[in-house]
């Protein structure tokens, strides 16, 4: 089977849109709005054209850090499979374009981020995550960068 993969480069036009679908499978959707610009030589100015539109739908655990991380008006790359959603509504067949988020990142040619790491949950014999999960949390904060004229701290060696 052959997919149709692509990247799009773009803002989050809505907010986003995160929900359990299901047997509790995560599900985050937002709409992506792309714009090209091109350079009109005539009025010696940049010119947008017409906004594309579509639908990005985000999975499990992916849909759990779009929601934790992105916001409307951010600047975002996408890449996915492109999907054709069909249905029939009132005897009229409909359809419209979908694209199945396989990553999702800011745009750091607009602006900076960091990033962090989520946590992976150590589940005990009730499915509950246990201490351990934040002994990692504070492991992680006593390591992470505490402002952006600070360099990256490093845990002495210990031999």
């Amino acid at each position: 089977m052959t997919d149709t993969i692509l990247h799009m480069v773009g803002h989050v036009g809505t907010d986003v849109d995160y929900r359990r679908v299901g047997s509790g499978t995560d599900l985050s959707t937002f709409r992506l709005a792309a714009t090209p610009r091109r350079w009109d030589r005539a009025q010696r100015q940049h010119v947008d054209g017409t906004t594309n539109w579509i639908t990005v739908q985000c999975w499990r655990a992916l849909a759990v850090h779009v929601r934790d991380s992105i916001r409307r008006g951010d600047p975002v790359v996408v890449v996915g499979k492109l999907k054709t959603e069909q249905w029939t509504k009132d005897d009229v067949q409909n359809s419209r374009f979908i694209l199945e988020a396989t990553s999702v990142g800011h745009d750091l040619a607009r602006g900076v981020s960091r990033f962090r790491k989520a946590p992976r949950p150590v589940p005990t014999a009730d499915g509950e995550a246990n201490g351990a999960r934040a002994a990692v949390e504070e492991i992680e904060d006593a390591t992470a960068v505490t402002s952006a004229d600070d360099g990256p701290r490093r845990l002495k060696d210990a031999s």
